[in-house]
């Protein structure tokens, strides 16, 4: 096996690899041999372009690694950011329901929804409103928070440990 490089290869090599220029008298003092501080033989340049392409390879990986990293933070982001508007859109509406009291923070309300399509907070709860029931359709139960914003009853217990 040859391991001489061909011509082709010596003169890809060279046209890849940056040598450091030489100087024959760094800081003052002459150099003996020019000879021994140079690239000897056609194998070392080869060998330097290898390796110069070895690094752009891991180099060219290891950004590819980040970027996919990048993009699968930037996806988390957009859902996070679709359920934050999802979340506002539904505080807005129900803060948006009629009510003839004033909501105060940490208490449960009942929304009820009339044949209309009105819907309404109400304080009693459906097991509230007698033998009869209520007329209207009940469409859930919500703690208003301090900050304004709503959790329904069955989430009350999740948000809690999630404040712990």
């Amino acid at each position: 096996m040859d391991l001489e490089p061909t011509a082709k290869e010596y003169q890809d090599a060279t046209s890849k690899v940056k040598l450091v220029e030489r100087n024959p008298a760094p800081n003052g003092t002459e150099i003996v041999s020019m000879y021994r501080t140079g690239v000897r033989e056609a194998n070392d340049i080869v060998t330097l372009a290898k390796e110069i392409q070895s690094a752009d390879v891991a180099v060219t990986n290891n950004a590819c690694a980040k970027l996919v990293m990048i993009a699968e933070q930037v996806r988390f982001l957009q859902q996070q950011a679709k359920k934050i508007l999802e979340e506002t859109q539904a505080a807005q509406e129900l803060h948006h329901a009629a009510c003839n009291f004033r909501k105060i923070p940490g208490h449960i309300y009942h929304l009820y929804k009339r044949p209309s399509g009105q819907t309404y907070f109400s304080m009693l709860s459906p097991n509230e409103w007698g033998p009869k029931g209520c007329e209207h359709q009940y469409q859930g139960s919500y703690k208003l928070e301090h900050d304004q914003t709503w959790t329904p009853v069955e989430k009350i217990e999740q948000v809690q440990e999630n404040i712990r």
